[in-house]
């Protein structure tokens, strides 16, 4: 029997593995690390955007109360902002991202895992998919990036019309409520006027009064946002339902801010 030393085997064609995919074993760990430290930094950058408290502090939703009083002086209309950091929970996006980090993991660590050994595989992928959920379920802002526009869209209309019933907005004497709801994980906003209202007023205003509070949010200044949305909303209920004597205030002058 003879036996074949390492340059024998070499030179029988049994090379050891190219230099490139040495560089792909080291290379691959190394940009999983920045992607996930990338997405996490920005996604903490960005956390307060997401926090009503932080964006809304208790001097601005007392000047938001003083602008509604003020709206509703010329009218006998009601306007009630309504400011929630998300309408749904989104559950199905911290599984979208466990799924994404963990197709991407095992992608970038391949090279870098022992042929062979498929226990040590599904513990990569198996980790990077729990890794991708903590992130997704603690970051907000990376949450986000795996809610579809059209799921957003759906649920904040969803609840912009319980928060409308639940507040009573319905039960006015002359169906004049008008809703401002923001909702700023799905960052969306909308406009919900009662029957009464609402024949007299185009789609087109609210959409307007919707689009001057998202331009407010867009420049950082959530409150400036609002209270033109609030000074809109006065007054068209001005001027086609004016304030008359006997009028009273049928819902409470009030911000409403929560966290969800």
């Amino acid at each position: 029997m003879t036996d074949l030393t390492n340059a024998d085997w070499e030179a029988a064609g049994h090379a050891a593995s190219p230099a490139w995919l040495h560089v792909i074993a080291i290379g691959g760990p190394i940009a999983l690390a920045l992607i996930v430290l990338a997405f996490v930094v920005v996604a903490i950058v960005r956390r307060r955007r997401y926090s009503v408290r932080a964006i809304l502090t208790p001097r601005a939703k007392a000047a938001l109360v003083a602008a509604v009083a003020a709206a509703e002086r010329r009218t006998v209309g009601e306007v009630l902002p309504v400011v929630l950091e998300q309408s749904d929970r989104h559950d199905e996006a911290n599984l979208r991202a466990a799924l994404g980090l963990a197709a991407v993991g095992i992608t970038l660590l391949g090279p870098s895992l022992p042929a062979g050994q498929p226990l040590v595989w599904l513990a990569a992928e198996v980790g990077c998919g729990l890794l991708g959920w903590v992130l997704a379920r603690c970051l907000p802002d990376l949450r986000r990036r795996f809610v579809s526009e059209k799921r957003a869209t759906e649920m904040t209309h969803e609840q912009a019309v319980q928060e409308f019933h639940r507040h009573a907005l319905h039960h006015t004497r002359d169906a004049t409520g008008v809703l401002i709801f923001v909702s700023l994980f799905e960052r969306r906003v909308v406009v919900l006027g009662d029957e009464g209202i609402a024949a007299k007023v185009s789609e087109d205003h609210w959409r307007g009064t919707a689009d001057a509070i998202l331009k407010g949010i867009r420049r950082g200044d959530l409150e400036g946002g609002l209270r033109e949305g609030i000074e809109r909303c006065g007054a068209v209920l001005a001027e086609h339902f004016p304030w008359r004597e006997g009028d009273r205030d049928e819902i409470p002058n009030r911000v409403i801010i929560r966290p969800e």
